[in-house]
């Protein structure tokens, strides 16, 4: 059995662990940048690099690692179930400057997870076995680490799974506490994030649902997780991650004026890509962020029905000056004051 990895010094030892999850079409260098600007969190976990017998590693994506200035250790994730190619891709990304290699086994995108890889893999248990024994004698000089859910549909081989964590030595466990088949909805089984805690040797971030800084404090207390990773939230107030610094050290939290929520906004709308874009493709992108966005700015919701009306960048940006800049003294809420 191999031994653990150190893992990287966090940005506040003092504190219990942040992390930004993972999210395909979101978590690139661009918005990494973005986060820093307001507040990073421990640690940064790249789009994952697909793999299979004929992948390369993703040239942007490898910009979150390569041209990373955030100052924070990024993790480089991956999502496949081809064995020599998974190991093979683990030994390439090793050249980098990663903090550690992650296997995503949590997507649960019905086209990814149909194919045997991300939360599929919940399914396979002598298969992840097979997969973590080999990835641990690849990557050996630095952490392993696992993005998982709580099993497919149900949690029939969760302790199993968990017990092949504990026999190769993985460093760092993020789960999320739903199933694959639960995708985003219904409640999350922070009791079963606990009780992996209690199972596993590593530390474990818990995800899912993660929407203030009250709930992570909440969660960290009902799971004994050494931190928290934090995903669509962080989307819609990227300040979350210092929020839950200041609840940790019993600060009051700094409300945050919508003025600033409307510069994060111009912010979100210079993607590096913004003037090679047509404005119906920028608009579409933009309103994937405002989706979340939204919901912590009005308690009616009107900001989000008129949000996803919008068809232009004119129409947009009166709307956010409307619902933004008409009163300096309304801040965005410290809890999401609509569902999703």
């Amino acid at each position: 059995m191999s031994s653990q990895v150190s893992l990287p010094q966090s940005l506040h030892p003092d504190l219990p662990f942040t992390a930004l999850a993972p999210m395909q079409d979101v978590t690139n260098l661009w918005f990494m940048k973005v986060i820093a600007h307001y507040g990073s969190p421990d640690y940064f976990f790249t789009e994952y690099f697909r793999v299979n017998d004929t992948s390369r590693l993703n040239r942007s994506i490898l910009a979150a690692i390569t041209e990373n200035d955030t100052g924070r250790p990024v993790f480089a994730q991956m999502i496949g179930e081809s064995i020599p190619d998974l190991v093979r891709t683990a030994k390439e990304l090793c050249k980098y400057n990663i903090a550690g290699v992650d296997l995503n086994m949590g997507c649960p995108a019905p086209r990814i997870y149909r194919k045997n890889v991300g939360g599929g893999l919940l399914l396979l248990p002598e298969k992840v076995d097979r997969i973590l024994g080999e990835l641990r004698s690849a990557v050996n000089d630095r952490p392993l680490t696992v993005k998982m859910r709580l099993g497919f549909e149900n949690t029939d081989n969760f302790y199993e799974i968990l017990d092949m964590i504990n026999r190769h030595s993985i460093d760092l466990l993020s789960l999320h506490g739903r199933t694959v088949k639960d995708m985003y909805h219904g409640a999350v089984k922070y009791d079963l994030i606990a009780e992996a805690v209690k199972r596993v040797d590593c530390s474990v971030l818990a995800n899912g649902n993660i929407h203030s800084a009250a709930t992570a404090l909440k969660v960290l207390s009902q799971t004994g997780a050494a931190g928290v990773m934090v995903g669509r939230w962080a989307i819609g107030n990227p300040w979350l991650f210092n929020q839950i610094r200041q609840a940790l050290r019993f600060e009051t939290i700094a409300p945050v004026p919508l003025v600033e929520v409307r510069n994060y906004i111009e912010r979100l709308w210079q993607t590096p890509t913004a003037t090679t874009m047509p404005e119906r493709s920028r608009i579409g992108y933009l309103k994937m962020f405002l989706n979340y966005v939204a919901l912590s700015v009005d308690t009616e919701g009107d900001f989000l029905r008129l949000m996803r009306q919008t068809s232009t960048e004119v129409e947009m940006f009166n709307l956010c000056d409307r619902f933004l800049l008409s009163d300096l003294t309304k801040t965005l809420a410290l809890t999401p004051l609509n569902s999703v």
